[in-house]
């Protein structure tokens, strides 16, 4: 596909440059860097020197470059503000720390901030008592997530979701000819009923046509089985994390829940049972917004397409998705709309 310039240049991530943002901190590496996987930000471990500063509680930092042009400064700080108000409130969320009084950083005009290790491994989602005590942590973080609205992260909802980022792809000539059209139709067919599953909710973006609007609070917006860190019950700390709130976005509740269900409907309708056996210990959960499961799954598929177009020219992203944007990729998107189109026909999920 055609390069699209929609990414920062991150070459000036050198060892030399990362070494120096951590000694602008008066922290000292040992020189032993580690590149971790993540796409959208620039992630390092980084070994400190026994006996400098932070080095007896932390022998091993975190520093994450921000996406330059992604999220402005007020943006992220409200990010690392939410994750010391989850982790005041005993919410296994693992935040920056705050060094000279600051979680933000800039060094060289990128941003970044500095957090603890803290490793784990994918959850089981197969195991009933696994999704249950998930359901318990994310009803914590949505105890906590509905005290106030976040001012400056924005929404899950279908213009930015769904109408922008289809908008973005067809302006910008991201599709083959030969499949632009049937995925144009398709695609606008789909949001359309993503508006029409919205709107009785007053959710989405959607003003409400009946009754009261669904609940909209600060959510972790991205909780998918990778995003989720386990410890095992047995050592400190154990049980379920998430090591950063990147994506954290206003929304449902629900948007939290259904990218943990997977398999064929029944399958899908017993991890949700699991998930509210838990969850509703700690929080009540408001079922009409099972309704948004699949519409949500909708925007998803759509905004997921533009987020890879627009880092095209970002090297990471062809070696990681080598078959983007050829045919064959937009014709396995123009089947998974019908899929989808069928499933918002269909009854939600029950619990």
């Amino acid at each position: 596909m055609a390069p699209h310039m929609d990414h920062p240049d991150f070459t000036p991530l050198t060892p030399a440059f990362i070494l120096d943002a951590l000694g602008e901190l008066g922290l000292v590496a040992d020189g032993r860097l580690t590149a971790l996987n993540s796409f959208e930000n620039r992630v390092y471990l980084a070994h400190l020197e026994p006996g400098t500063p932070l080095a007896d509680a932390h022998p091993a930092l975190v520093l994450k470059f921000y996406r330059p042009g992604r999220w402005s400064a007020a943006q992220i700080e409200e990010e690392h503000a939410f994750a010391h108000e989850l982790m005041a409130a005993e919410v296994p969320v693992v935040g920056p720390l705050a060094i000279a009084g600051r979680t933000l950083h800039q060094h060289e005009g990128l941003w970044f901030s500095v957090s603890p290790r803290r490793g784990g491994r994918a959850p089981e989602l197969g195991d009933a008592q696994t999704l249950a005590w998930i359901g318990r942590f994310l009803a914590r973080l949505h105890l906590v997530g509905e005290r106030t609205p976040f001012r400056q992260r924005p929404t899950v909802d279908l213009a930015s979701y769904g109408d922008e980022p289809r908008a973005w792809l067809l302006q910008h000539g991201a599709l083959p000819l030969e499949v632009e059209r049937e995925w144009a139709d398709l695609s606008q067919q789909a949001l359309a009923a993503v508006a029409s599953a919205g709107a009785p909710l007053g959710a989405l973006g959607q003003v409400g046509t009946a009754g009261r609007a669904v609940a909209t609070l600060r959510l972790h917006a991205d909780c998918h089985v990778g995003n989720i860190l386990w410890t095992p019950a047995e050592l400190p700390g154990g049980g379920p994390h998430f090591v950063d709130l990147d994506d954290c976005r206003s929304g449902p509740a629900v948007q939290d829940f259904w990218m943990l269900l997977s398999g064929e409907r029944a399958e899908r309708q017993q991890h949700l049972g699991a998930l509210l056996d838990g969850y509703e210990l700690m929080r009540e959960f408001d079922r009409r917004e099972l309704a948004l499961i699949e519409p949500l799954r909708t925007l998803r598929l759509i905004h997921y397409s533009a987020w890879i177009a627009r880092r095209w020219d970002d090297p990471a992203f062809p070696a990681a998705f080598p078959d983007f944007g050829t045919p064959d990729y937009w014709r396995g998107q123009v089947h998974l709309l019908h899929e989808q189109l069928e499933a918002m026909a269909e009854p939600p999920l029950v619990a």
